[in-house]
């Protein structure tokens, strides 16, 4: 089975400590603006949201390219983005309905959660509160995961 990063928003605290490990992870640099997981903080509402790619079944991302820069692993699932491929289009930035894939001006490419690769997810293991898993899917939290993301995009807040 395919393995995600799963998020626990109740236990999420709005640290941003995802964010600074993936982009120290990927890039060098504790700036969240250059991670690939979100954290979104509603302080009126007193809510935190995270966030990342869904590493989908049928990546409208994938099929939206025009260069074939993106691919999906048959084996693992997970959906790369192939820098030496990417012209940077922004075609599937468009395409994504979560907009978990995003445009990086500091490499004039997208820019999306590959899991890491290899490695054992770096947000998931700087989590300081367990927000943050890593273990294999099953279909009933994936759709739950879906619902709730296509309402946060709808700009709601209340699933």
């Amino acid at each position: 089975m395919q393995k995600l990063i799963r998020v626990e928003p109740e236990k999420c605290i709005g640290c941003k400590t995802c964010e600074l490990a993936c982009s120290f992870k990927h890039t060098g640099e504790f700036s969240p603006a250059k991670s690939r997981i979100i954290n979104e903080v509603y302080l009126e509402e007193g809510v935190f949201i995270t966030a990342t790619c869904m590493q989908c079944d049928d990546p409208w991302c994938l099929k939206a390219c025009p260069k074939s820069a993106i691919v999906k692993d048959a084996l693992t699932g997970v959906v790369t983005v192939i820098d030496d491929r990417c012209v940077g289009c922004r075609t599937c930035v468009s395409a994504c309905p979560f907009g978990m894939i995003k445009y990086a001006p500091w490499k004039n490419k997208v820019d999306k959660c590959n899991l890491c690769g290899d490695d054992y997810p770096e947000c998931v293991a700087f989590c300081p509160t367990g927000c943050l898993t890593y273990s294999e899917e099953d279909t009933p939290t994936r759709s739950k995961i879906k619902k709730f993301l296509n309402v946060l995009k709808e700009g709601n807040l209340e699933v």
